[in-house]
């Protein structure tokens, strides 16, 4: 059991919890929490690290799903108050995975019928980013494009996503315009949001392979990438309110897109 907060590892897992550089030198992220060790693939799994307390309690009769996997995985046991030091939160879950970060590429998903990608621009909240992951998996995404804004292994995105981080799939664009030519060769049609909407979302057809620009919560999308869009679309506001929330908006357009897909 390690239960000094001066170990190698414990020391290396708290500079992966605090700084994107060591998390993206190492291509590595921390997933926290029991539901993200149960949903976390095997194959991407570095090292698991539980806390003592915790490790009691999985031993009881109800929590064989943790022990099994904990048996596959392998395990370290860590004191209550190391893995305290350990964790990014404040009411630690008492179990963290140190993950190898997936990688995709963008061209097979160009190919592929009915393609939905969302292009996000600049977010800078890392609750956005994950809340628009988790939402992403579930009005089926086919791939997220991201440039620049908040980083996608933050520990609090990976909290958001709920788990989506391990399957919905991702690429990252140093050049979102650019990106944007690439699907509109392979015919997917570029709809941004934006304040100069020319018509409303659910009065234009998502039913082909289509994909959302959205941008920067105080900024909006940049005049280069909105500019690589094939329209502006917009959202029916009331009162005062000029914009939603960027995850909000995600949302909502990308279920009007699976609305559409579902009616037969």
């Amino acid at each position: 059991m390690i239960t000094s907060t001066a170990n190698p590892r414990v020391r290396q897992i708290v500079q992966y919890q605090l700084h994107p550089k060591e998390r993206g030198r190492d291509k590595v992220f921390v997933a926290e929490g029991v539901k993200m060790y149960l949903e976390a693939p095997e194959n991407l799994i570095q090292q698991v690290y539980i806390s003592a307390g915790v490790l009691e309690e999985t031993k009881r009769p109800g929590r064989q799903n943790v022990m099994d996997k904990l048996v596959r995985t392998g395990y370290e046991t860590v004191s209550d108050e190391v893995f305290a030091k350990m964790s990014d939160t404040r009411t630690p879950q008492g179990i963290l995975a140190l993950m190898r970060q997936p990688e995709y590429e963008l061209e097979p998903f160009l190919q592929k019928p009915g393609a939905l990608f969302l292009v996000l621009e600049g977010l800078q909240d890392p609750g956005n980013l994950g809340t628009i992951i988790r939402t992403g998996e579930g009005a089926g995404v086919t791939c997220v494009i991201i440039g620049g804004g908040a980083d996608l292994f933050n520990p609090k995105v990976i909290r958001a996503t709920m788990g989506s981080i391990y399957r919905v799939p991702f690429v990252y664009s140093r050049d979102l315009p650019g990106t944007v030519e690439k699907l509109h060769a392979a015919g997917i049609r570029a709809y941004a949001a934006h304040l100069q909407g020319e018509v409303f979302y659910d009065s234009v057809s998502f039913r082909e392979p289509s994909a959302f620009l959205i941008g920067n919560e105080g900024r909006g999308l940049s005049r280069e990438l909105a500019g690589a869009a094939d329209a502006y679309i917009k959202i029916p506001m009331e009162g005062q309110v000029e914009s939603l929330n960027a995850a909000v908006a995600a949302a909502l357009l990308m279920y009007e897109a699976h609305r559409q897909r579902a009616v037969r």
